[in-house]
């Protein structure tokens, strides 16, 4: 895998080339991928074109990391405050794989009292691509986190796309505060959907008439949460054109329910596998 420093829409990024033809673009910022063109051109990410891009603010779009918080549940901003903070690159030591570091500081100290490390490594392979993030516990006590990739899938037009293997998990409706377990063999959508589940043992597939993507995750992450804003609530995002919410459906790996509890010196990993069938 080829990598250079490039400027993506005026921040500094990552361009990576695979074996087969298929590109990679990572933002240092948050270590958060936006790009990934598979080998025939097509682009499996779903990247707003009114994104912000200030080295400041979330961007919309790609892989953020939701970490060590997700969405409101805690005191930190909303998702941690990971994804809002520069990366560095650092090798990886197999060819195939890009990887950044975010190391704790004076700032994430300020609002999060723990020393940690945390790595983003992004492997690209044939119609594949890999994003694990390892979080390393360095300091003198145990702490406690939740985490997520918050990957946005990008879709020809949500109208025509379903997504299979849910069936039979456990399901958080958050929109009506309501739990059961779902019963539908592939959910489809036609408004606002959010909904955390208990993250199957088999891999997914988004299914629609271009193709289909399979979606694996690994047992660390115990969720996978599933999120389109729908028109009304997509017409109020402002990162977001009106006609946004067509384009896009994030699929999460994600550990929330049961935050983990890291002792000093241990690890934890967690990652998502998608896969062109």
């Amino acid at each position: 895998m080829e990598i250079s420093s490039i400027e993506f829409r005026g921040q500094p990024a990552l361009r990576a080339t695979g074996a087969d033809g298929s590109h990679l673009t990572v933002a240092l910022h948050g270590a958060q991928v936006l790009s990934w063109t598979t080998a025939d051109t097509v682009e499996r990410l779903y990247l707003s074109p009114r994104a912000v891009f200030d080295g400041q603010a979330a961007i919309r779009g790609g892989v953020p990391i939701c970490c060590p918080q997700f969405n409101q549940r805690g005191m930190l901003p909303k998702h941690g405050f990971m994804r809002n903070l520069p990366w560095v690159q650092e090798a990886a030591g197999t060819s195939d794989t890009l990887r950044l570091m975010l190391r704790d500081s004076e700032a994430t100290r300020k609002i999060w009292p723990h020393a940690f490390e945390a790595r983003l490594d992004v492997t690209l392979s044939a119609g594949q691509l890999r994003t694990a993030l390892t979080l390393t516990n360095i300091d003198r006590a145990p702490w406690t986190f939740a985490a997520a990739l918050h990957t946005y899938l990008r879709v020809d037009d949500i109208a025509t796309v379903h997504l299979e293997g849910l069936q039979g998990a456990n399901r958080w409706d958050s929109l009506r505060d309501d739990r059961h377990v779902e019963t539908a063999s592939a959910l489809h959508f036609d408004a606002e959907f959010d909904s955390v589940y208990g993250a199957p043992a088999t891999p997914l597939r988004l299914v629609q008439p271009g193709g289909t993507l399979e979606i694996a995750q690994s047992t660390s992450c115990s969720e996978t949460v599933v999120w389109n804003p729908g028109a009304l609530l997509g017409a109020k995002l402002a990162d977001m054109p009106e006609d946004g919410y067509r384009h896009m459906l994030c699929v999460e790996a994600a550990r929330i329910d049961e935050p983990v509890l890291l002792a000093p010196g241990a690890q934890w990993q967690g990652w998502q596998q998608l896969r062109v069938l």
